[in-house]
């Protein structure tokens, strides 16, 4: 792995926020304090790790970050630290920069509390500033008051309880019960997610709700009865807070039915896109809002189009309906204007759950002895589960056998009684459920880059899965090499989770993907997303590579239950994220043609 200190995507996006703090303190240039907030809010929102992008040089890929930001977390990552930013920090007390992690407190207000208070220490920062509420010293500094301190301490508490960034899977599942809650209210015309869970980003801040209805005390009042709640933290006449018992604040925004596709695309985001939006606006003599937009008449006056769908919103601007996934300013808005005037080289039309026909990474009960974790249920269940989801055929890609228990011999005869079991399946009537049962393996690939499991072995499988468990931290060409060498072998189809990243756990390792993508373009190679919660690996960035390079894609769910077989909507939501149509991806096919592809290439 290329050599440098590791920040995650959160210690980052903190240390830029408070550069563009300290600016603030400082009275520097507003531009300047705007471009560093900017960059903060695209790299915690960024769906690959900041330092895996430093690692291929492509830092100012991402939205945001210009040239001279670049730079600096160049140096960051090279040498730990930052020497402009050290001097920017200079004469500032560091405790400022924990306050700034409270609900309400600005730059200038967390610098003169530092400053009035003494507080200097980092660590101790929130527990003196309590200490100094439970005194009642704040209330007596010039601009604070009772009111001031009560609202601290309450940020105070929150702020304790507050959660890390939520993986897409459990965002998702916290959404649809609010929003199934929602539901039961009569007033509630329709009911959304907002913002990166609505975008289906890999990791979710906060979790926001958009609501249609022209009853919207009924709804608020509603929404603060949510069963699960904590506290009622806001409860207005359109909007509302709660807490849950779990610590999640969630946002609730209520629009009049008439007006609910801008409220939808404004808080959809993401700021770099609805930025790019309103200078198109301008060109156009509009403006954009929540409410909708502001169009200049012939007559010189304005009119406002509240817009009831999105679609209404897009069309307005002269433009095709984006879906959110693409919501990123990375040349979906051009597209859409080329495809609003029938232009090639428009926006893609992207695959969907029920395109899916199989799945072929899942770990059954078989008792294997594999080298990691096996499944938990049997093939006839996760079979019959198959049927209900519609898939077509599926494969068992149990881990193969640990080569450091058992011999050669014995490694054989346990894939010989995992096929016997499979081939029994498929002459069975629980075949009848699905057109063909696969038997798969999810082999590792050993630093040398030689398969886990001995050639022999190998020629009983339909397909091997091949994947890095060991030695993650190899540099770039030695692991590339590692890699081109596991995907040699002709049983090899699918490179499983190929970056290797486990989300705010570990970074992904160092590739050359230029020479991954050449190999499994040429030798008929598939690349996996790998639906499971933590990794959604690939990557939608290096998705959309792939896919420009012509490299197929396979998406499966690595399930481990029957339960997380229905994850597979989290790996197509990387896909779209990634430009995906469903011809990049294989098993969209029908069985027959899968099939012919698996086998024979």
């Amino acid at each position: 792995m290329k050599k440098g200190h590791y920040f995650s995507n959160q210690e980052v996006s903190k240390l830029l926020r408070s550069v563009a703090a300290a600016y603030e303190v400082k009275d520097e240039d507003r531009f300047r304090i705007s471009a560093y907030e900017k960059a903060a809010d695209s790299v915690e929102h960024a769906t690959s790790e900041v330092k895996d992008l430093w690692d291929d040089g492509k830092l100012e890929q991402l939205a945001g970050v210009g040239a001279s930001i670049a730079s600096h977390l160049d140096e960051l990552f090279r040498t730990g630290k930052v020497k402009h930013f050290n001097q920017v920090f200079k004469d500032l007390p560091p405790a400022m920069f924990e306050l700034l992690e409270l609900s309400g407190i600005g730059a200038k207000t967390a610098y003169k509390l530092c400053q009035e208070l003494k507080i200097k220490d980092s660590k101790k920062a929130l527990s003196e500033l309590a200490k100094a509420v439970r005194e009642g010293r704040i209330k007596v500094i010039e601009g604070f008051g009772k009111d001031s301190e009560e609202a601290i301490l309450k940020a105070i508490r929150e702020l304790k309880g507050r959660s890390e960034r939520i993986l897409l899977p459990n965002a998702s599942l916290l959404a649809e019960e609010i929003l199934a809650w929602l539901k039961q209210s009569k007033a509630v015309n329709k009911a959304n997610p907002l913002g990166s869970l609505r975008r289906k980003v890999a990791t979710v801040g906060d979790v926001d709700i958009a609501v249609a209805s022209d009853r919207p005390k009924e709804v608020i009042k509603h929404f603060t009865a949510y069963p699960k709640k904590k506290r009622v933290l806001e409860s207005g006449e359109a909007k509302a807070s709660i807490l849950l018992q779990a610590g999640q604040q969630i946002d609730l925004m209520v629009q009049p039915v008439g007006a609910y596709g801008a409220l939808l695309q404004h808080f959809t985001g993401s700021k770099h896109h609805n930025i790019a939006l309103r200078e198109l606006a301008l060109k156009k003599e509009m403006s954009l809002s929540e409410h909708g937009i502001k169009r200049r008449m012939k007559n010189k006056k304005l009119r406002m189009e509240k817009c009831k769908t999105e679609e209404k919103f897009y069309q307005i601007l002269g433009l095709d309906y984006i879906p959110p996934e693409l919501r990123e300013n990375t040349g979906e808005i051009e597209a859409a204007l080329r495809s609003a005037q029938g232009k090639p080289s428009g926006l893609p039309k992207l695959v969907e759950l029920r395109d899916i026909k199989g799945d072929l990474h899942m770990h059954s009960n078989f008792p294997i002895e594999g080298s990691h974790g096996p499944g938990t249920d049997s093939m006839e269940v996760m079979i019959q589960q198959a049927r209900v989801l519609g898939h077509e055929y599926i494969g068992f890609s149990e881990h193969n056998p640990s080569i450091s228990q058992h011999s050669e011999k014995q490694i054989y005869n346990l894939l010989k009684a995992k096929k016997e079991k499979i081939e029994q399946i498929n002459s069975s009537r629980t075949k009848k459920l699905l057109k063909h049962v696969y038997n798969g393996l999810e082999i590792d690939i050993k630093p040398n880059g030689k398969l886990a499991i001995p050639g022999k072995a190998l020629e009983l499988l339909d397909y091997a899965i091949a994947a890095i468990h060991s030695s993650f931290r190899m540099n770039k060409e030695d692991m590339t090499k590692r890699i081109l060498e596991g995907l040699t072998n002709s049983k090899v189809k699918i490179l499983a989770h190929p970056t290797g990243r486990l989300l705010d756990k570990r970074e992904g390792y160092e590739l050359d993907w230029e020479k991954i993508f050449d190999f499994c373009l040429k030798y008929k190679k598939w690349l996996e997303i790998n639906a499971f919660p933590d990794r959604l690996d690939l990557p939608d960035s290096l998705v959309r590579e792939a896919i420009k390079k012509g490299v197929k894609i396979i998406i499966n769910t690595d399930a481990h239950t029957v339960e997380q077989m229905g994850l597979m909507s989290f790996g197509v939501s990387v896909a779209r994220r990634g430009w995906a149509e469903k011809d990049d991806i294989v098993n969209t096919m029908g069985y027959n043609k899968f099939n012919k592809e698996l086998l024979n290439g």
